[in-house]
C-alpha cells in the first residue's frame, strides 16, 4: 500500500520528525538523532546526508522542508502525525452533500434513543436552552430538528410546512416522519448541487419586510441551527444515561471510508 518497505516507510517517517524537531525546538541534534531510532551521532548524519545531501548541522542552520518525496505522499504531521493523501477527489459541493448525509444519520441515531425513552423521559428540560430560539424540552429539540429539513423540502416543493406536527410529537412519529423528510432533504440537497443552483433566489414578496433566500443560504441556516439542536439533544440523552453516541462528532463519519 505504501509502495515502500516497511523499514523505509518508518525510517523516513522518524527522519522527517527528526527534520521538524531541528526546526521547531533546541533540542540537541543526538538527543533527535536517538529519538529517531539512531544509536549514534554519526549514524543519524549519514543517514540525513542521504535523505538532505548535506549535513544535519548545516541544514539546521538554513532549513528546508523536513519532507522527503515518497511514492505513497504519506509523511510526518507535526507535532505527532501523519498525513495521508485524499482517497477520492472532494470538492467543496462534495463536502456539503456529505454533511447533510451525516446530519441526517445523526438525527435518525438520536430519534432511534429516543423511541427506548418514556414521556417523562423525552419531556426532560433542554440543558441551557437560548432564549428566542430553543424549545424546552428533549421532545422539542427531536421534532424541531426533522421539521428544519421538513421546512426546506416543502419550500423547494412550493408547499406550506404545518408546525402542528411538531406538537407533543411521539418518538414513533417523529421515527415515520424523518424516514420521508431525511431521504427527501438529501435528495434535494444533492439535485441542486449537481445542477450547480445553489444560488437560485426566492423571495417572500408578501412580507412586511421583503425577505430574499437562496436554497444555498436554507442549507446554511438548516445545518447551523441543526449543530445546536443536535448537541443540546445529546447532552439531554447523556443526562438520561444514553451516551453511546458520544457527542454527535462528524470527525467519526468522515473517518469512515463508506
Amino acid at each position: 500500500m505504501a509502495r515502500e518497505t516497511p523499514t523505509r516507510f518508518r525510517g523516513r517517517i522518524l527522519m522527517e520528525r527528526a527534520g521538524y524537531r531541528m526546526i521547531a525546538t533546541d533540542a540537541t541534534l543526538l538527543d533527535i538523532a536517538l529519538e529517531a531510532g539512531f544509536s549514534s551521532h554519526e549514524a543519524f548524519t549519514r543517514a540525513f546526508r542521504r535523505e538532505h545531501g548535506v549535513a544535519p548541522s548545516a541544514w539546521r542552520r538554513r532549513p528546508g522542508s523536513f519532507r522527503i518525496e515518497a511514492p505513497s505522499d504519506v509523511h510526518f504531521h507535526p507535532p505527532g502525525g501523519l498525513r495521508l493523501p485524499a482517497r477520492h477527489r472532494m470538492d467543496s459541493v462534495d463536502l456539503v452533500v456529505e454533511m447533510v448525509e451525516h446530519h441526517v444519520w445523526l438525527v435518525g441515531e438520536l430519534v432511534d434513543r429516543a423511541l427506548a425513552l418514556s414521556d417523562a423521559d423525552l419531556d426532560t428540560p433542554l440543558p441551557g436552552p437560548v432564549p428566542d430560539i430553543d424549545g424546552d424540552t428533549l421532545r422539542w429539540a427531536l421534532s424541531r430538528l426533522i421539521g428544519q429539513m421538513a421546512m426546506w423540502n416543502a419550500a423547494v416543493a412550493d408547499a406550506t410546512y404545518d408546525f402542528g406536527l411538531e406538537v407533543d410529537e411521539p418518538a414513533a412519529a417523529m421515527r415515520r416522519r424523518l424516514d420521508v423528510t431525511g431521504p427527501d432533504f438529501v435528495a434535494n440537497v444533492r439535485r441542486f448541487a449537481d445542477e450547480g443552483r445553489f444560488d437560485e433566489t426566492f423571495v417572500d414578496a408578501f412580507a412586511p419586510r421583503p425577505v430574499v433566500l437562496t436554497y444555498g443560504a436554507m442549507v446554511a441556516h438548516v445545518l447551523t441551527f441543526a449543530a445546536h439542536h443536535r448537541l443540546l439533544a445529546v447532552a439531554a440523552l447523556r443526562g438520561l444515561g444514553v451516551e453511546d453516541l458520544g457527542f454527535g462528532d462528524p470527525k467519526q463519519w468522515f473517518e469512515v471510508d463508506r
